[in-house]
């Protein structure tokens, strides 16, 4: 009996300049039927190489050097798939072979409805007619709980959440009923509990088709929850690979133990994060820094004390109202919201997407029009002064978002791009810019030579922290940070969250940190505020929410914490 998929030494090339470089280097790993086999690794290890490789979906330029990739649907006979023509390999893909990507957005055509695009991949197969492809269609969003299906199929992607547009593409994917499905980082942007319910989803497809699953993902917490067999890649290498609770109980490869390590909730809160470079620079210890272990200091929390006195942001009943379209009621994204952030303290915020946290942190700042309630800088009501008296007090309010190169003029060079604040403000001499600008660079762990440099000329992680050196450009007392890690692999994550940590303890700045991803807010937060439905559902010190935790809401959160928010307990 034949394995569902052999990948036996497989080697990948793109162009380089003038020569090439290796994606992968011989690849190999197997999947049987019925098994989950999770792709571990960073960006750039070759995990999505693979899984294009396997579906012949390579850019042009792309080479197979070597290696066979075997596919046998029914374990008796195996097809080298790298051999066949591309009218055979369509007839594989989709029915026999399918995938699901990271961000449905690129999946999904934004100007067709999401019933009309499952039902022509239906009808692309042949077999059935427009009616039978239409009920097939609303039987299958149906069965991946979409609300109402037979609305949906008439709905628009930009209609639908996050959640729902990739219950879609899963629902396009199983039209085929494929032996394999590929699932390409299909939750990396949801939050916990839609996270939580779509590798439900994608796992009882699985035990009901018999499927095998090739699962990537950059995060360890969900491969304990959904996978049988793991394979870490790094570089474009297999470096490792097993039964999953072998593997992430008794990692073998530094590279490995470097993935697990990095992980917030491994550590004491507030803590140094160790990141991969430590276990891999060929150091003294290959089996992780020194001091992992004992060398974590946590830093020190906002006294209670302080607390008595005068914060330095208060918020009283803010509200946001978004005007319904053709006669809609009105909607309440911000309802009535009451906190205070105390002098240097980092509070939380945490919500399911759609329950405000961005729009609440982005009125605060004067980005979005608040209908109602006041936020108070020291005392001073922000929402009564007219826009010349406000401007003064503009550069003590920043923001760190989630997408840095969105957020970042690609046009421009890194360096004028953190001195432009400064110009605005008028807080530096021309000539005594660049000194300037470089002191924040340096801070953020660049270089000096980075300030000539284009935003694409950066990876994600050092993007975001040029973000954050133009956040501290104007010297803020209070910074939003905008689901600014949530993206990251957990490595660059926890680089990031390092120099936070750091600028944080040197500078002294307040900040809301918002974020879906409940195990960092624990890590960096003082307090935390929960929100729901645009409301503030429940709040405290960040030891005593996750520990005992007051609503039904907030438990329901943390139990959708892939592998638990505290693995020092046995997450495995």
């Amino acid at each position: 009996m034949h394995p569902l998929l052999s990948v036996e030494d497989l080697t990948v090339g793109f162009p380089a300049g003038t020569g090439r470089v290796e994606a992968l280097k011989s690849v190999s790993f197997s999947l049987r039927k019925g098994e989950v086999l999770a792709l571990v690794g960073e960006s750039g290890s070759g995990k999505s190489v693979t899984a294009l490789s396997i579906l012949q979906l390579l850019h042009p330029t792309a080479r197979v050097e070597s290696g066979r990739i075997l596919f046998s649907p029914d374990g008796s006979g195996q097809t080298d798939l790298l051999r066949l023509s591309e009218t055979g390999m369509d007839r594989v893909r989709g029915s026999r072979i399918a995938m699901v990507f990271q961000e449905p957005m690129t999946s999904l055509n934004p100007v067709m409805t999401c019933g009309r695009q499952v039902a022509e991949a239906i009808l692309a197969r042949g077999g059935v007619g427009r009616r039978e492809a239409r009920e097939r269609t609303v039987e299958l969003f149906s069965r991946v709980m979409l609300p109402d299906p037979g609305s949906v199929f008439d709905r628009y992607p930009h209609q639908l959440s996050g959640g729902q547009k990739q219950r879609v593409v899963i629902a396009m994917a199983m039209s085929g009923s494929p032996s394999l499905l590929i699932a390409d980082e299909p939750t990396t942007a949801l939050d916990v509990t839609v996270q939580k319910s779509i590798l439900s989803l994608i796992g009882s497809f699985q035990r009901e088709e018999g499927m095998g699953v090739v699962f990537i993902t950059h995060d360890l917490g969900l491969v304990s929850e959904t996978a049988d067999r793991v394979a870490v890649m790094y570089k474009g290498s297999v470096v490792e690979q097993g039964p999953v609770r072998e593997v992430l109980v008794n990692p073998s490869h530094p590279y490995t133990k470097a993935l697990l390590a990095c992980r917030p909730a491994m550590h004491p809160r507030n803590s140094r994060l160790p990141v991969v470079a430590d276990f891999m620079g060929g150091g003294k210890d290959a089996d992780g820094p020194a001091g992992v272990e004992h060398g974590l200091t946590p830093m020190d929390e906002v006294s209670r004390e302080s607390r008595t006195g005068r914060p330095l942001l208060e918020v009283r009943g803010l509200t946001v109202t978004y005007t319904g379209r053709r006669g809609a009621a009105a909607a309440k994204a911000v309802d009535g919201v009451d906190f205070e952030v105390y002098e240097g303290e980092t509070l939380g915020l945490v919500g399911e997407s759609g329950c405000g946290k961005t729009t609440l942190g982005r009125a605060i700042l004067g980005l979005v029009r608040a209908q109602g309630g006041n936020v108070l800088l020291r005392g001073k009501d922000l929402a009564s002064m007219g826009r010349r008296a406000w401007r003064p007090l503009r550069k003590e309010l920043q923001i760190v978002f989630q997408d840095p190169y969105g957020s970042l003029n690609p046009r421009m060079k890194v360096g004028d791009a953190i001195a432009e604040p400064m110009s605005v403000h008028g807080l530096s001499h021309r000539d005594a810019l660049r000194a300037r600008v470089v002191e924040r660079l340096e801070m953020v762990d660049l270089k000096a030579g980075h300030f000539d440099r284009y935003p694409h000329e950066f990876s994600g992680g050092q993007r975001q922290r040029i973000g954050i050196a133009r956040a501290l450009s104007v010297d803020p007392s209070f910074i939003v940070f905008d689901e600014s890690v949530s993206a990251l692999d957990v490595s660059v994550q926890a680089q990031v969250l390092n120099v936070l940590r750091d600028l944080k303890a040197r500078l002294g700045f307040t900040s809301l940190f918002i974020s879906h991803d409940l195990s960092v807010v624990h890590h960096v937060s003082d307090r935390i505020l929960v929100m729901k439905g645009g409301r503030i559902v429940e709040s405290g010190p960040a030891g005593e929410l996750f520990a005992n935790p007051k609503t039904d809401y907030t438990r329901r959160l943390i139990e959708s914490i892939p592998g638990g928010f505290n693995p020092r307990t046995g997450p495995f």
